[in-house]
């Protein structure tokens, strides 16, 4: 029997396990299905391997070497994966899978639960965090011949960036490998930290024993010279209770910055937290003459405003077929038509698909045709010469489909653009040159294509307002972004969500009476008016837990109710901060490691909720063994 184990959230092993296999059922699985074997084209694959060359290469070369040995007594195999659950490489020893299996362990091939049921690599993808998937356990009974041990793999900025795992047939112990893929993981993430970020940081190394201050448990923070933090490995919040964004390291020990930055370098030394707790440390200082980064203008810049298809794929079976659909044309010359209401979401979708492709170095143009003047779409996507027309700049302008030359030119509400300017598009797309207004002279465009609409094209061409053979230019895949209203990761889109406008600081997590109003709301405004409800929501709520009395009126109005204060027949109560009095004849530690599980060991807010202050939040903690 598996030893039940509970999860860093909360849950054990047997309800992961059980909530996979819910999963599966409702991909349409069955125990008998044959895996798909979903695998990337040649191309596809090498455009992967070049974005995630940094972790190949550290995986390969800076971590896997000291593990060679531990691996080399067993008969196993290691897998790889990119964000999606594509392989990205494997190693070591295949001998133990059949040879009809022996595919679905090459380069491009997808382990997520829904093309190979539940697995260490999917189930990880869908749990986010170190998973072991047994031989029975496995949904479908292709796959019980292996015992797989996966763990995520998260960048400086805790992004998920991959999955390591290590499959076999039952030779290396299972603890041993569930064990041994962990270490590796934390290693791979911490070398990635130290590339990423030496030699222009200081680097703090540190842990709660002077002995383990070399191994791969031990907390890796990233500072600049004012002492704000920049990136920390996850164990580094697991030490310190906290999560580190853009906070300052003097907020987290009581020692001076001043007194860091001059340590000796690589000579340990001790630290006491703010809550008290005793560690070690090592500084890594940059050389002499090494000016540091800023990091607005670069790591965290970047990592903040990136958006892949990793982002806004959350479960949802109709926009995860979205995704797969375009993920294969987006490098064939085959334009791309999205529908969708308004709101859906499309140009985050078309984001998305331009990181993904071979074109994300390149410009990514975006014209919402509806939102241009008619008698100015011509120029601002053709372009024009100087004196072209009255009121035209006397530079010139090289126009927005020049702009895209070599990226991706996105026409959004395509069909609302005039007709004489879908005749010259036609031609542009025709000959891949533009003729700027009031010149001879053809330019020619690489471009890709893909156009949105919120209204049905073929209606337009049938009524005489979108012209025939433009519409056979643009439509060559057609994509149906599901409403807000429809789709099943309602709730995991919600949070993801209001973690994004939540900014820098911690957020107090949307309690479960306004989750239940959010996922009944009919959202005519898709999620465009769901970011607008809590944005006005976050503001009005100015750092407490979201309350009824902070969504706007509008909001009960689509659910066709009135707000608490007005109508108490419809009153939903969110759990108010729990105020601990010691008078009271209640188990005070008893509630306190209660809350604190309840928020999964977030310490600020479980001393939100409990009412007391984050010291005495670590103090009863500490009484109660937790610490």
């Amino acid at each position: 029997m598996h030893k039940e184990v509970t999860s860093s959230t909360g849950e054990t092993h047997h309800t992961l396990i059980l909530s996979s296999w819910q999963r599966c059922r409702q991909f349409g699985l069955e125990h008998h299905s044959e895996p798909e074997l979903q695998r990337l084209g040649s191309h596809e694959q090498q455009q992967r391997q070049h974005q995630y060359r940094e972790l190949l290469n550290t995986t390969d070369h800076e971590v896997l070497p000291f593990y060679e040995n531990i691996l080399a007594n067993s008969q196993c195999s290691v897998l790889l994966t990119d964000p999606r659950g594509r392989v990205l490489k494997r190693w070591g020893d295949g001998r133990f899978i059949g040879r009809e299996r022996r595919a679905f362990f090459n380069e491009g091939v997808s382990w997520r639960e829904q093309h190979a049921g539940t697995n260490a690599i999917g189930t990880v993808l869908a749990c986010g965090q170190p998973v072991q998937v047994l031989r029975d356990e496995h949904f479908l009974k292709a796959n019980r011949f292996m015992i797989g041990s996966a763990a995520p793999l998260f960048d400086s900025q805790r992004a998920l960036i991959g999955v390591l795992d290590i499959s076999s047939d039952a030779y290396l112990q299972h603890a041993h490998a569930l064990g041994l893929v962990r270490l590796m993981a934390q290693s791979v993430e911490n070398r990635l930290i130290f590339n990423a970020f030496q030699p222009e940081h200081f680097i703090l190394i540190f842990n709660s024993n002077i002995d383990t201050l070399d191994s791969q448990w031990a907390g890796v923070l990233v500072f600049n010279e004012q002492g704000r933090i920049i990136a920390a490995n996850r164990r580094a919040e697991l030490l310190l209770g906290l999560e580190l964004e853009m906070v300052d390291i003097a907020q987290l020990f009581d020692c001076r910055l001043a007194e860091l930055m001059q340590q000796p370098e690589l000579q340990p030394m001790p630290l006491l937290t703010r809550s008290q707790h005793r560690m070690y440390g090592l500084v890594k200082r940059p050389p002499p003459g090494v000016a540091p980064v800023n990091p607005h203008q670069s790591t965290d810049k970047t990592a903040g405003e990136r958006i892949d298809l990793n982002t806004i794929s959350l479960g949802d079976a109709d926009m995860d077929l979205c995704i797969q659909q375009a993920e294969r044309i987006i490098e064939k010359d085959i334009p791309i038509l999205i529908h969708g209401e308004t709101g859906t979401g499309k140009e985050v979708f078309v984001k998305a698909l331009h990181q993904a492709s071979s074109r994300c170095d390149q410009p990514l143009v975006a014209v919402n045709c509806a939102a241009i003047p008619a008698e100015l779409v011509e120029s601002e996507l053709f372009g024009y010469e100087k004196g072209a027309f009255t009121g035209a700049s006397q530079k010139g302008a090289i126009g927005l489909i020049r702009k895209a030359h070599r990226g991706i030119l996105f026409l959004d509400e395509i069909g609302d653009m005039p007709l004489k300017a879908q005749a010259r598009l036609l031609r542009v797309l025709q000959e891949r040159l533009v003729t700027p207004l009031g010149s001879t002279q053809a330019y020619p465009v690489d471009i890709k294509i893909i156009s949105a609409t919120n209204r049905s094209l073929r209606t337009e061409v049938q009524q005489h307002r979108f012209r025939q053979d433009l519409y056979y230019r643009v439509s060559g895949l057609n994509i149906e972004l599901p409403p807000l209203r429809h789709r099943s990761d309602k709730r995991a889109l919600i949070r993801r969500i209001h973690s994004l406008h939540g900014g820098p600081a911690p957020q107090a997590p949307l309690p479960e009476c306004i989750l239940g109003l959010f996922e009944q709301h009919p959202w005519p405004g898709n999620i465009r008016q769901l970011s607008s409800v809590l944005q006005i929501a976050l503001a009005m709520a100015d750092g407490d837990v979201i309350q009824e009395r902070h969504l706007p009126a509008d909001f009960f109005a689509d659910l066709g109710i009135k707000p608490t204060s007005t109508n108490p027949t419809h009153r939903l109560d969110c759990a108010p901060p729990v105020v601990c009095d010691t008078d009271a004849h209640v188990d005070i530690q008893a509630l306190t490691v209660t809350v604190y599980h309840q928020r999964q060991g977030n310490i600020s807010q479980a001393a939100r909720q409990l009412g007391i202050s984050r010291n005495t939040l670590y103090k009863r903690l500490k009484q109660a063994g937790l610490r």
